[in-house]
């Protein structure tokens, strides 16, 4: 068998025999690479440089590399095979490290549903946050990693399909094993031990908690999309078990509807704009975006498809919020002025940044109302390394239409003027970074709302935690998913037509 080499970033060397035909993906190791689209060939970022024999570039490849890139030796690991001996240079990591796991709560008496110690963790598609506390409400430690199961793909679409692929159980082992760092690295910190965190509150998007528990998760699949299970109960001891917690009774919020999540019910719990008179819309701007609207005693809810790209998965230069990622973006002196996390020279941008970008590269008319560059450019340098293309435009346009159209068409069904609506709430880790301004310019959100916007960081993971120091939260959480009512924008003729007329700058 032919034998590959693999060189790592911190300078290990590795050497490992694999069948001919193999790919260099599972020859290396999925958790080696970064692998937004779970592998399948479409994102081209398993980029690893290769010397020896390897199968030719296949047309796929060459679009996604390039022929500078693969002159290079850059070759994409998901579709270049092992033919014979191997050498292999893995790039640097673009692991996530910019995670927040702070979200704003309002004040509240203490009546937790624990006895010890309880923990709250946020899953999310693209991260795991969280909390650990004690019984008299002291926060313990915090923490946060990036999702595991980000090896299976980047959005959950993917990992739908890898678990219905026959890798459900796979699927799960990986959650939990991220699960159980995360409690451990709190438990370490706080001097607490494993057998005495009691309760745990786990929320997240409704396929986040089916691949958690090993859930069949075909419902969510396919049309009409009617998921056959949204929590709101006690998880029973076969269905998850915590290394890092092995006494703990767990509890899985309710979620809304089958692309309306736990996280958005925890959220409500924590801006708790529903215990106000006034109408108020919030959303979790993400992968999948949800959005809720509370006017006149009613709830409604909806969810759009984004993709990953505030993650940076189908940007050219895109990357998580690591070092070396532009996060930040101005004009300045009469230049484009970057700012990267760490400080350090620029190797890819993050979400924050491409928003940041757009807004600059318009208000300075490089790019027009249509998307376009000027002078019918394909691209634009933000440095000497990083450059935004017009396909990442484009992909960001659809994106950010999609979250835009998302929140008029519940404005609309409502029959809310939206220079009317007196509070906009914007939730989530992601949002903690965003330029509020940029935001708005570029139209990831109606501009006429700019006034009335805040970002209240993590409000899933805050949600939670109020759920797990104060009974009644937990009980108000169930009566918010339950009042919900969801619009479905597949077919809402109101959402396409706001669609269209928000792919504009």
């Amino acid at each position: 068998m032919p034998n590959i080499t693999i060189h790592g970033t911190d300078g290990r060397r590795t050497v490992r025999q694999v069948p001919e035909g193999t790919l260099l993906l599972h020859a290396i190791g999925v958790d080696h690479l970064e692998t937004p689209c779970g592998g399948n060939g479409r994102c081209g970022k398993c980029r690893v440089t290769a010397q020896g024999r390897l199968s030719s570039p296949s047309e796929q490849e060459r679009q996604l590399l390039g022929n500078e890139a693969l002159q290079n030796g850059v070759r994409l690991a998901c579709l270049a095979a092992v033919e014979g001996d191997v050498t292999v240079f893995l790039m640097d990591s673009k692991a996530v490290q910019a995670i927040s796991s702070e979200g704003a709560m309002p004040e509240f008496a203490l009546d937790p549903i624990f006895e010890k110690f309880g923990a709250v963790v946020d899953i999310g598609t693209t991260t795991l946050a969280a909390r650990l506390y004690a019984h008299d409400g002291t926060l313990l430690a915090c923490a946060a990693v990036p999702n595991p199961q980000r090896i299976y793909g980047a959005d959950v679409i993917s990992r739908i399909e890898k678990s219905l692929g026959g890798e459900r159980e796979a699927l799960a082992q990986c959650i939990c094993g991220g699960l159980d760092e995360l409690l451990r690295q709190m438990e370490q910190e706080a001097g607490v031990a494993p057998e005495n965190v009691d309760t745990v509150v786990l929320t997240g998007n409704t396929t986040m908690l089916y691949l958690l528990i090993h859930r069949d998760v075909d419902c969510l699949s396919h049309a009409p999309f009617v998921a056959d299970e949204l929590f709101g109960r006690w998880a029973d001891p076969e269905e998850i078990t915590l290394a890092a917690a092995p006494a703990a009774r767990i509890y899985l919020p309710r979620c809304m509807s089958a692309f309306v999540g736990a996280d958005i019910t925890c959220a409500l719990v924590a801006s708790q704009i529903c215990a106000k008179p006034d109408s108020a819309l919030l959303t979790d701007i993400g992968t999948n975006g949800e959005l809720a609207l509370w006017h006149d005693g009613r709830l409604l809810c909806c969810s759009t498809a984004a993709g990953p790209v505030f993650e940076g998965a189908t940007i050219s230069q895109g990357m998580q919020a690591s070092k070396g990622a532009i996060d930040r973006v101005a004009w300045c002196g009469g230049q484009i002025c970057c700012h990267t996390i760490g400080d350090v020279p620029a190797i890819g941008i993050c979400g924050s940044g491409i928003i940041d970008a757009a807004a600059v590269l318009c208000q300075q008319e490089i790019i027009d109302e249509t998307g376009a560059f000027a002078d019918d450019e394909e691209s634009y340098s933000l440095t000497q390394e990083v450059a935004l293309t017009q396909k990442d435009v484009r992909m960001l346009q659809l994106a950010k239409s999609a979250i835009c159209a998302g929140m008029l068409t519940l404005l609309e069904v409502e029959n809310i003027d939206v220079a009317e609506l007196p509070q906009l709430v914007i939730a989530g880790g992601f949002g903690s970074f965003l330029n509020l301004h940029s935001a708005a310019r570029m139209g990831l959100y109606p501009p006429e709302l700019e006034s009335h916007v805040s970002a209240i960081g993590n409000a899933a993971l805050a949600g939670a935690s109020m759920m797990l120091l104060r009974g009644e939260y937990l009980t108000q959480s169930v009566a918010l998913a339950e009042m919900s009512e969801t619009v479905d924008l597949s077919s809402n003729p109101i959402f396409m037509d706001n669609y269209m007329e928000c792919m504009s700058f």
